[in-house]
């Protein structure tokens, strides 16, 4: 009995031992495999701030991320060990300390700032000398960054793209001014970006009016105090243009509802807000401060949606992320994604090669890598390629709509690879429901309207007048041609504009710093355009030109030698003496054969002088026997025609037109002789005197009225006075007789209105003006206020027609003696020819060449070009008679020992008849 009692004991002991055993047998074999499981694992750090929106998408996407690598992963597990820094670059620094030390962390992911990112990379990358991915970028890049942190992956670039951006959207509106928004982070992170703001807003004609820094609102016991205080200052500033960046979503929601509350959301505002914003936005997701933001534009980074790994990655997200019913993840999400996704191809490449170190690695894997965020390309730890940006605008509380894309090379576009479109961002829906584009200022109101100054004294009161008798009305009193102008361009407007004019009594200088300090809102008067005052405010176009005349009392020029006027001296001298070769030339052709031109030596003079003269009245009667005279009397009685039609056009000219004899010469003289000169004392003309002309400050006399210039003319107190040209005009039409005008040397920018810096009216104010002075209406409405046509005699000027000078007629004269020398060396050839044979024939009786001097030779053979025998032929010799007299052996020449010796007279009847045979 106690046999098998003993028996059972020992089956039952049996029977409990072998569980124990396979128990023991499967956790020495876990164990075993986690021992070699564990010398495969990765533990990566990730920093976010699990606070806000942004961190919790980071920490679902790198989650998704890991676990698709260690679900396909057989022998490499990736474990990732998240911190929360709430921002606090401190708070990350120590959180990377302590991963690193305690967790044996290989890589550091995370921070949404760049300030954590350079504190982790300073105080814990370099030293443990482990890489750095930060989701986040400086605005501006550091120099030599490469070195100060080696073990640094930047994955974002820095906020020049985005700020030229926003550049890009201000120029293609038109607008001048802008506020900038922001909170403060208590790290001074918004110096780079308002610096990179402020030079993009530059290039483009821009500029900063104010800026509003909001304080964190963590930071505040009453942040909705403070904030107000902040916003009241707003409505202070002109632009109505507000871009809000980085900022935190309660301070952004808080912004826009005490923004909308005070009207600054609304008719003529815009709003632009940076990624920083608009990636905590839901397109899907109806709130209040969606709903505030209506018609706001946003800045976002472009990635691909239309992808199988988007999708695969999206479903992925909304199964794992559904506390914020969020349906898309946005690009941070991505951003940390594609990150883990890196460090995971990484590790899977080092369990082949563990001599390849994880930093090198990395490097390779991110010098081109295409992920969900886009395509990336690094360099020395800094992101290369240009974003693609995508322009967005809040249209209701529940939903944006995407506009154009913008990229730095191209500028927006209709597509992301670069289709240039000229123009702005896209068809965009503004704030209070406008369609058309906001000034984006503050346009004035029947309660609060346009505040304009009037200059109250002016020298010229056609331009400008202030007539107290009309009191009626207060824009009725305000008359002249500037007026009239400003009246036309109202009418012209597509918009109300209330307005009320203000009389101004002081310089004109002292006016434009009025509207400068926003005392005024505008000015219209006779402004001139200067470059000083282009710095202070915003000039219009032009309606009127304007420069420096000067005006001085002139009498009748002396009309004694008028008839010497019409051509130049050079003009006559030249005349003269192509008068006089051709006078010559035709004796010298004619005398051989014309027994007009023959006689004693005074009367062949007489008769050249006189047929040569009479030519100029085309009636000369001498017989003409040559046909080379005929050919260079041709010529010469076309010149004439064009010479004696040209003086009587010139003459009459000078006739028909008063010309005035001015009593000063020029500037030279008035300050070599100290003489006075009036001007107007409130405009600027005084002190251009003085600073570029160099007049003496007591040789100026003010002159206040376009009256007194006559009365200080008169009475000797001034020699001259300088006005500028629309003021010149306007007196010499009014005061012609007496006086005369420089034409302008010094010329100015014109006559224009001016607004302060930035308004947009200024341009809706030369859109109009160009369109009157296109159309001619401006022209007509100066003919009708400065310039009345029977006012003034017509052709009352200083400036008659100029003498004809020497190179209007140069061609003429060419032909002329060209003409001329032709027929002379023809001929001067053909008697020469005739010397020769003379010679020949004579040759016995003459004395050898030998004993001939050469003073002897020369008065033989002018003798006998002297003394050539008078032939009267019974026709007119041509060219042929020539020709065969050139090929002749015998020539008929007499000399004075072989004629006859009383040889008989000639009359000119015979030779009359001898021709009509």
């Amino acid at each position: 009995m106690s046999l098998s009692l003993a028996a059972s004991n020992t089956v039952q002991g049996l029977r409990l031992l072998f569980p124990a055993l396979i128990i023991y047998f499967l956790i020495i074999l876990s164990y075993g495999v986690g021992a070699q499981n564990s010398s495969n694992v990765t533990n990566v750090g990730a920093i976010i701030n699990g606070n806000s929106r942004i961190g919790k998408e980071q920490k679902t996407a790198m989650e998704i991320a890991a676990e698709t690598f260690n679900n396909r992963s057989k022998t490499h597990k990736l474990i990732l060990h998240f911190r929360n820094s709430s921002t606090d670059p401190f708070l990350a620094a120590s959180a990377a300390e302590e991963l690193i030390k305690e967790k044996k962390v290989e890589a550091i992911v995370g921070m949404e700032t760049w300030q954590e990112a350079a504190q982790v990379a300073d105080l814990v990358g370099n030293q443990a000398q482990i890489p750095v991915i930060s989701f986040a970028a400086p605005s501006i890049t550091p120099p030599l960054m490469q070195r100060r942190w080696p073990f640094l992956i930047r994955m974002a670039a820095d906020g020049s793209a985005q700020m030229k951006c926003i550049a890009d959207i201000v120029s293609a509106y038109h607008w001048k001014r802008v506020v900038v928004i922001y909170e403060d982070d208590g790290y001074g992170g918004d110096v780079g970006m308002l610096a990179l703001l402020s030079e993009a807003l530059q290039d483009v004609g821009s500029k900063i009016e104010h800026r509003l820094v909001l304080p964190q609102v963590s930071s505040l016991s009453n942040p909705n105090w403070v904030e107000l205080e902040e916003l009241l200052k707003l409505p202070t500033m002109q632009s109505r243009v507000y871009i809000v960046f980085q900022s935190s979503l309660p301070t952004v929601a808080h912004l826009f509802r005490v923004a909308e509350k005070m009207g600054l959301v609304g008719k003529e505002s815009a709003w632009i807000i940076t990624e920083s914003i608009t990636s905590l936005l839901d397109p899907h997701e109806t709130s209040d401060i969606s709903s505030t933001m209506k018609g706001t534009l946003g800045i976002k980074t472009y990635y691909a949606k239309n992808t199988n790994s988007f999708a695969t990655f999206q479903k992925q997200f909304q199964t794992k992320y559904p506390e914020e019913g969020s349906p898309e993840p946005g690009i941070y999400a991505l951003r940390a994604y594609d990150a883990i996704r890196i460090i995971a191809q990484a590790i899977g490449r080092m369990t082949s090669n563990n001599s390849t170190s994880l930093q090198l690695l990395l490097n390779t894997l991110f010098s081109n890598y295409t992920g969900l965020s886009g395509k990336m390309r690094f360099e020395a730890g800094e992101i290369l390629y240009s974003p693609v940006l995508r322009i967005i605008n809040i249209v209701d509380g529940k939903r944006f709509k995407e506009l154009n894309f913008w990229t730095p090379d191209v500028g927006f576009s209709l597509e992301e690879t670069g289709k240039i479109r000229d123009g702005d961002a896209g068809g965009v829906i503004w704030p209070g429901n406008l369609t058309h584009v906001p000034k984006g200022w503050a346009m004035p109101t029947a309660a609060k309207p346009m505040k304009i100054g009037v200059p109250g004294k002016t020298s010229f009161s056609k331009f400008v007048k202030v007539d107290p008798s009309l009191e009626n009305s207060d824009k009725k009193k305000y008359v002249g041609f500037c007026i009239a102008i400003f009246d036309m361009v109202i009418e012209r407007l597509n918009y109300s504009l209330p307005y009320e004019f203000e009389a101004f009594d002081g310089l004109y200088d002292d006016l434009v710093e009025r509207v400068h300090n926003k005392v005024y809102d505008a000015a219209v008067g006779d402004i001139t355009v200067l470059a000083d005052r282009l710095e202070k405010v915003e000039f219009t176009q032009p309606y009127m030109e304007s420069g420096l005349s000067m005006i001085v009392p002139a009498k009748p020029e002396k009309a004694t030698w008028m008839f010497m006027k019409p051509f130049t001296w050079q003009m006559w001298v030249v005349s003269g003496a192509i008068l006089i070769y051709t006078m010559f030339v035709v004796w010298f052709l004619e005398r051989p054969s014309n027994p007009e031109f023959g006689g004693p030596l005074k009367n062949q003079i007489g008769t050249a002088t006189w047929f040569t003269f009479s030519s100029l009245f085309f009636s000369h009667r001498e017989k003409i026997y040559s046909n080379l005279t005929r050919l260079v009397v041709v010529v010469w009685l076309f010149v004439v025609l064009i010479l004696t039609s040209s003086y009587t056009a010139n003459l009459s000219s000078m006739l028909t037109i008063q010309r005035l004899e001015p009593n000063v010469t020029g500037i030279e003289m008035l300050k070599r002789t100290n003489s006075k000169i009036g001007c107007d004392g409130d405009s600027f003309v005084m002190e251009y005197l003085q600073t570029v002309l160099g007049f003496k400050l007591e040789n100026i006399v003010k002159v206040s009225s376009e009256y007194n210039y006559t009365k200080k003319f008169k009475s000797k107190t001034i020699s001259a006075a300088f006005l500028e040209l629309p003021y010149a005009k306007v007196f010499m039409n009014q005061y012609c007789e007496g006086y005369t005008a420089t034409v302008p040397i010094y010329r100015f920018g014109g006559l224009s209105f001016i607004f302060q810096r930035g308004s947009p009216i200024a341009r809706d104010f030369t859109k109009a003006i160009l369109e009157l002075l296109e159309n001619g209406e401006l022209k007509k409405l100066q003919n009708d206020w400065l310039t009345p046509e029977n006012e003034c005699p017509k052709n009352v000027t200083s400036n008659g027609p100029e003498s004809l000078s020497l190179n209007s007629f140069t061609g003429l004269y060419v032909i002329s003696g060209v003409t001329s020398s032709f027929c002379f060396l023809l001929s001067l050839a053909v008697w020469g020819r005739r010397f020769q044979q003379q010679e020949a024939d004579q040759g016995n009786a003459s004395p050898s060449p030998s004993e001939e001097t050469l003073w002897n030779k020369t008065v033989r053979i002018a003798r006998f070009f002297y003394k050539r025998e008078l032939n009267i032929p019974t026709r007119a010799p041509t060219f042929g008679n020539y020709a065969e007299e050139w090929h002749s052996p015998r020539w008929d020449y007499s000399t004075a020992s072989n004629t006859p010796e009383h040889p008989r007279t000639i009359r000119p009847t015979e030779i009359e008849c001898v021709q009509q045979e």
